[in-house]
């Protein structure tokens, strides 16, 4: 019998993560399905807890990242990509979080304080929406004590992740500090079927 009570979701995404992960996919012709990655999310959840995926719904998603000034994207070629990328988004109703970086002489971008922003409204969020999952997509280790604060509020923590490169870069700290963290590789190595529903054609 389904549950009666719904069971809140707030997914917190990394920008630059996930921006990787979609550079990563376009190698193949594809890119990230945020609907069926989101569907997808909400079934692991309902079964790793034992409830109904209906009871089990990502109420809000918020997606953090740096981003040139117009002028400077304009620049480099970047504004229209840009604005299909958030279009996206915007699809899903996803709450953007943006904060301006700019280049240092030496090419290097400077966009020190996004990781920190992000933590920051993780954490006050999750507090007052009262999410019961927390979902992060990130591998940043600075954010491993942002996952140990949520645990103290009461918080499962769900860290998901999705590499693209040869190594795994994710923190070890960050996975042990998770209350489970669902690796999308390890997903599609057992089920190859799954990129179907969570990627879609360019």
């Amino acid at each position: 019998m389904p549950s009666a009570r719904i069971y809140s979701i707030g997914l917190f995404i990394d920008g630059g993560y996930y921006a990787l992960i979609d550079k990563g996919l376009k190698k193949e012709g594809r890119r990230v399905n945020l609907k069926g990655l989101t569907r997808y999310i909400q079934q692991s959840i309902a079964k790793r807890f034992g409830q109904e995926p209906e009871s089990c719904l990502v109420t809000e998603i918020h997606f953090y990242r740096g981003r040139y000034r117009a002028a400077d994207a304009k620049r480099k070629n970047l504004l229209e990509n840009e604005r299909y990328f958030e279009d996206r988004l915007i699809e899903n109703d996803v709450v953007l979080h943006y904060k301006h970086v700019y280049d240092h002489p030496d090419g290097s971008v400077h966009e020190k304080g996004i990781d920190v922003w992000y933590a920051m409204e993780t954490l006050e969020l999750a507090l007052y929406r009262d999410f019961d999952f927390v979902v992060l997509i990130t591998g940043d280790a600075d954010h491993e004590m942002l996952a140990r604060k949520l645990k103290a509020l009461k918080k499962h923590v769900i860290l998901l992740t999705w590499q693209y490169d040869e190594r795994d870069s994710t923190s070890k700290a960050l996975k042990e500090e998770a209350t489970y963290h669902l690796d999308i590789n390890e997903q599609l190595a057992a089920s190859p079927r799954l990129k179907d529903s969570i990627c879609e054609a360019i």
